[in-house]
């Protein structure tokens, strides 16, 4: 008898198929690319999705994942599969979007957490469902306020600098973030307590 592991044929045909992308990407066929995208683009925005819940952004990085995989086709050399790849590249570029928009450190917090206890489950899903109610409380301020707020918050701008950016007084910089911060306080008045 042979000692030889034999892979059942579907999993041989699945290591042509992949041999056979990965040569005609090289070969820089872009009908390759078109196949290799309507293949895996589920299974990335899937991986993406798991740290970003905006669907818009997981699709911007999805397709960014792609468009990378073929600038650096020449120099790809996968040990596992294409599959494993794609969804490490699909990490990694959502990692990298979180580090570039000062997210990572409270998003980072709650993967380092997943799976400890399931009261730690019951908190990271609170949280997210909190962070939910904040983004659309936010989105649904007045465009003035919101720009403030978002500036002042996220862009971590001063007054000064807000005032500069918009061309309005200091003074209204700071009615607009009064205004952002009772109609915030109002909106999630509920769920706040029900929260804490």
């Amino acid at each position: 008898m042979s000692d030889k592991l034999h892979l059942p044929a579907s999993l041989d045909m699945a290591d042509e198929k992949q041999e056979n992308i990965l040569k005609r990407l090289k070969e820089n066929d872009r009908t390759a690319l078109k196949e290799l995208f309507q293949m895996h683009y589920l299974p990335v925005c899937q991986t993406i999705s798991r740290l970003i819940r905006d669907k818009a952004t997981v699709e911007d990085l999805a397709q960014e994942v792609f468009l990378r995989f073929w600038n650096k086709r020449q120099k790809i050399n996968i040990t596992s599969s294409l599959s494993a790849y794609l969804k490490r590249m699909a990490t990694n570029e959502a990692l990298g979007y979180l580090r570039s928009k000062k997210n990572f450190e409270s998003e980072e917090a709650i993967l380092n957490n997943e799976g400890s206890s399931s009261q730690n489950v019951e908190m990271q899903y609170l949280n997210m469902e909190l962070g939910d109610h904040i983004k659309a409380a936010i989105n649904e301020l007045p465009p003035k306020c919101r720009a403030v707020f978002v500036l002042s918050r996220f862009e971590e701008l001063t007054y000064q600098e807000i005032a500069d950016r918009m061309e309005i007084s200091i003074k209204t910089v700071e009615n607009q973030m009064g205004r952002a911060l009772r109609l915030l306080r109002t909106k999630l008045k509920t769920y706040l307590t029900i929260f804490l």
